[in-house]
C-alpha cells in the first residue's frame, strides 16, 4: 500500500508536499519539463546541488512516479532523465510557482521598505 492510500482526506496537501518537497525537487523537475538532462547537466543547471543530494532527490522523484529514468547500455552508461506522465501532470503548478517566485523576488523587497 503506497503512504498515499493511508493519508486521511484532510492530509492531502501533505501527501503534496511529502512528494515535492525537498529542497531540490520543484527545479529538478522545472529543468526536465525543458528537457531531457543526464546526470552532469542537473548538476550543472542546479548550482549548489551536491552529487550525493541529487541522486537521493532523483530517486525519489523516481520512486514516487514523478519522473522516468532511462539507462542506455553503453559503457560508460548513459542515464537520462525525464518527467512521467503523472510528473507532467504538475508542469502548470510548477512553473506557476516559478512565476510567483520571480513576482516575490521583484516585489518584496519594495513591500518591505515601504512604511506601515
Amino acid at each position: 500500500m503506497k503512504p498515499a492510500e493511508v493519508e486521511p482526506e484532510h492530509c492531502r496537501v501533505e501527501v503534496a508536499m511529502r512528494v515535492v518537497g525537498g529542497r531540490w525537487k520543484l527545479a529538478i523537475l522545472l529543468k526536465l519539463y525543458d528537457r531531457t538532462h543526464r546526470f552532469a547537466e542537473l548538476q550543472r543547471a542546479l548550482p549548489g546541488v551536491t552529487a550525493r543530494v541529487l541522486t537521493r532527490q532523483l530517486r525519489e522523484l523516481e520512486s514516487d512516479g514523478l519522473i522516468s529514468r532511462r539507462v542506455y547500455p553503453e559503457i560508460p552508461p548513459r542515464v537520462e532523465y525525464s518527467p512521467s506522465r503523472v510528473g507532467k501532470t504538475l508542469e502548470s503548478l510548477v512553473r506557476e510557482l516559478e512565476r510567483w517566485g520571480n513576482w516575490y523576488v521583484e516585489n518584496s523587497t519594495r513591500e518591505v521598505q515601504q512604511p506601515g
